[in-house]
């Protein structure tokens, strides 16, 4: 499990202005893309220190702990970062589905025949996955 993240680590790191950074998680032991987030450094250093995948919600303007609301969380297995310094890769064991359509992934679209076509079918409803209350 990651531990803690020193100074060094987050000092590599190359935060936009509004201190986020671009964060893709794929799952560790098939090489599928699962998603595109973002993080902070809160999000990062707790990712790290948790091994509970923790992003920054640009909609909510908070912490978004995956899984949260829908159970449908990620362990993290590595953290890297690219060469400028300015995108992380998560390695992640996701649990259920990444997407909060209900699709293992969020990228089932397709560009085919000057169109977007959905490739991959809805697995959980999203109304299972976030019950109105």
């Amino acid at each position: 499990m990651p531990g803690p993240m020193t100074e060094p680590l987050f000092d590599a790191i190359a935060f936009d202005a509004n201190g986020l950074v671009p964060a893709i998680a794929q799952q560790h032991d098939t090489g599928e893309v699962l998603m595109l987030a973002w993080m902070n450094r809160e999000a990062v250093a707790e990712t790290l220190a948790t091994g509970r995948v923790c992003y920054y919600s640009r909609a909510r303007g908070r912490l978004w702990r995956k899984g949260e609301t829908s159970g449908q969380g990620q362990r993290l297995v590595e953290l890297r970062l690219d060469c400028d310094g300015d995108a992380l890769l998560l390695l992640v064991d996701q649990s259920g589905v990444a997407c909060h359509t209900g699709r293992r992934d969020c990228f089932f679209r397709a560009a085919r025949d000057d169109a977007w076509h959905e490739i991959a079918e809805v697995r959980v409803p999203p109304e299972t996955l976030y019950p109105a209350g």
